[in-house]
């Protein structure tokens, strides 16, 4: 595996599970931008301002934390769109879609609006 990649790791009875967290970004990113009222991905260090790492890609943060995922996405929201309403079907959509395709925990999915989107 490259050495340049971080990945989360689960321990089974046959052995290790990894997943890079780049992996799980994207599927988180993917997922996020299917949902409806979803302007786009924030890039720069806005993550910064949450503190701890920095962005696995674009607009998501991936870590492992107490044997579960907690991913942080970072978006901006259509203009006219509910704001609290994306943002709960984000959390459950990524939510789904990690649970599902990773099979890992995911303690949590922090849905961070950065700004509004006209387009």
């Amino acid at each position: 595996m490259a050495d340049n990649k971080e990945y989360v790791v689960r321990q089974e009875e046959a052995g290790n599970i990894q997943i890079s967290e780049e992996v799980i970004a994207n599927l988180a990113a993917a997922t996020a931008q299917e949902v409806d009222g979803v302007g786009g991905l924030l890039s720069g260090n806005v993550s910064d301002l949450v503190g701890g790492k920095k962005m696995t890609i674009k607009g998501v943060r991936v870590e492992m934390e107490d044997e579960g995922l907690v991913v942080h996405l970072f978006l901006t929201i259509r203009y006219g769109c509910e704001i609290a309403d994306v943002a709960g079907k984000v959390q459950q959509a990524v939510f789904n879609t990690l649970e599902g395709a990773t099979g890992f925990k995911v303690r949590a999915v922090n849905v961070h609006v950065g700004g509004i989107s006209f387009n």
